[in-house]
């Protein structure tokens, strides 16, 4: 399907191309969809489109960043066997945040950050303290 660019008057056709996304001193090449003008190289992006490099450019934030990537989270979190649900209410961030950190949807916080990395190193004894001091507040 094709369609005018708005930009220069061109003929615009959904395609992948390899785009450079950097952050701070860091760069990665991605395969971006979206629609692309043949004449003057403008391109569009719908949601859906952003969503197909959303997890990558996530990545690269929290790399650059020194936080844990959304594979990571997920990997401690399923080494701790906590579904997503009960991670999120035991170390917060709302019903669903689990789900948005291992999709690369959400940052999560350094706080958040910072305790998974001391129960991937230390499991599940300050899991267990954790718990308590939970069920102690309900």
């Amino acid at each position: 399907m094709s369609k005018q660019c708005p930009f220069c008057g061109g003929t615009m056709e959904q395609k992948t191309i390899k785009t450079i996304f950097e952050y701070k001193d860091q760069s990665i090449e991605v395969d971006q969809p979206g629609m692309y003008c043949d004449s003057c190289e403008e391109g569009i992006l719908s949601r859906t489109d952003h969503k197909a490099t959303e997890k990558e450019i996530h990545d690269l934030h929290a790399r650059v960043d020194g936080l844990l990537m959304s594979d990571e989270i997920k990997t401690i979190r399923k080494s701790l066997d906590l579904t997503q649900q009960e991670a999120s209410e035991l170390f917060g961030g709302g019903v669903n945040a689990f789900s948005r950190y291992e999709r690369g949807e959400t940052m999560h916080s350094k706080s958040l950050d910072q305790l998974l990395k001391v129960l991937r190193k230390h499991g599940n004894n300050i899991l267990d303290e954790i718990k308590a001091e939970e069920n102690k507040a309900a």
